[in-house]
């Protein structure tokens, strides 16, 4: 468990910490410009960005810790019962988030596409908004917040090119042709129907005057929930509208940048299911090597723990980590070095999954070991740092996609902070 709690910590707070400190560019209107690096060692100007898919690998990385809380709880409790339920707990779900995560890789193309096209939908929304509110003339809102049906209603006229008090299609795609989408290259006629398809509830193909202010009053609740605004004002209408916007703009900008993060060639695979054979063997020859020298060097940690005195802490929580992970802080670094937006996110989304499957396959194991041979469950203060490791980490990648040169003094710091509290609770409170 030491081996675990030291591969996890090491990963998510040296090695990471490394690749911000080796990939740092330039940051201007807080996103880091490619290959630029004259600010050098500026703690705000200087760092990483990634895109918004390694934010959801960090929080998947902080969910992963639940197992371990599941664990851990019961561990209070003078119940040997309970304490054998907990682990039988902490083992399904475990195995039940291990499934789910290599779920969530196998449909991640899908969902990217459905990010995409749910960021253009907004796009259509904010674009449409502005453009509507230029040819108000006068608020689309009353101050009391309510929706200025007069107002709208002159705009539904002036939409309405045939005078049949319905709008078309083909006059909704008349107006998109006049709507400006920034740098957005969005299909016009798509965007018609993406306006039709949401103001329509009649589902007669066409837009009455009703379904109009119906959906104008929905697009602009929308925009006001996006801006996590309290009050919405008609003389706060335009200031709300713009940072809708930029919002819709960036979260765009970050999804198409994600899906452009790779610089090789996808090629086609000749033979699936005989890759998939391959791939899979190839695991299972892993699995029954690791299973077959775990004992051998448990022995032999603790055989090297006696003859130099050395604490089996301190072998098993710095030593081992540093040639367990060396392969992954070895790929990580080259990849920050290349000092680009796409190898960053790179780099992080493989520290975020690897620090994952350690929560969530070797744990997996580990319980699976503690329930059948009815061992007892003994790690408490490994799993407080693992916990309070991922949490930081994982909260705290989740909440943004820059990360300025200062956030490597999180990272650094929290390496020793856990050896010490590790040491603490396990050699002078007897934790273990």
């Amino acid at each position: 468990m030491g081996l675990l709690a030291g591969s996890t910590v090491m990963l998510i707070t040296v090695v990471w910490g490394s690749c911000v400190f080796i990939g740092k560019c330039d940051i201007e209107n807080n996103i880091a410009v490619d290959n630029k690096d004259t600010k050098k060692l500026s703690l705000t100007g200087s760092g990483v960005t990634t895109d918004t898919l390694t934010k959801y690998s960090a929080i998947i990385m902080a969910v992963s810790v639940i197992p371990f809380i599941v664990v851990q709880l019961p561990q209070l409790l003078s119940s040997t019962y309970l304490r054998q339920l907990a682990v039988l707990i902490g083992l399904v779900l475990s195995l039940a988030l291990l499934i789910s995560y290599c779920m969530y890789q196998v449909f991640q193309p899908w969902i990217q596409r459905r990010r995409l096209a749910y960021a253009k939908h907004k796009h259509v929304i904010s674009g449409l908004l502005k453009d509507l509110k230029k040819r108000a003339l006068g608020r689309l809102l009353h101050d009391n917040g309510e929706l200025n049906e007069e107002v709208v209603e002159k705009l539904f006229d002036t939409i309405d090119m045939n005078r049949d008090k319905h709008l078309s299609l083909s006059e909704l795609r008349a107006l998109m042709v006049g709507i400006r989408f920034d740098e957005i290259e969005l299909d016009k006629d798509d965007a018609a129907d993406k306006v039709m398809k949401d103001f329509d509830t009649s589902h007669d193909s066409q837009i009455s005057l009703r379904e109009f202010k119906a959906g104008i009053q929905k697009w602009l609740n929308e925009a006001k929930h996006a801006g996590n605004s309290t009050s919405y004002s008609g003389s706060r209408t335009e200031k709300i509208l713009d940072d809708f916007h930029e919002q819709t703009k960036k979260e765009h900008q970050l999804i198409v940048r994600g899906e452009e993060q790779s610089d090789e060639v996808v090629e086609g695979v000749d033979n699936p299911k005989k890759t998939s054979i391959k791939a899979g063997l190839m695991l299972l020859a892993g699995t029954l090597i690791a299973a077959a020298f775990a004992d051998p060097l448990v022995d032999a940690v603790d055989n090297f723990s006696d003859a130099t005195s050395i604490p089996t802490f301190f072998i098993s929580f710095i030593a081992l980590p540093l040639a367990t992970n060396s392969s992954e802080a070895v790929s990580a670094i080259i990849f920050a070095s290349r000092k680009k937006k796409r190898t960053a996110s790179l780099t992080f989304s493989e520290l975020y999954g690897a620090v994952t499957m350690n929560n969530v396959l070797c744990l997996s194991v580990f319980l699976a070991l503690v329930y059948v041979r009815g061992l007892t469950w003994d790690f408490s203060a490994e799993v407080l740092v693992i916990v309070i490791v991922c949490v930081v980490m994982g909260v705290f990648g989740g909440l943004r996609t820059t990360f300025p040169l200062w956030t490597t003094s999180i990272a650094y710091l929290l390496y020793p902070f856990s050896l010490v509290l590790v040491y603490v609770l396990d050699y002078i409170f007897g934790w273990s």
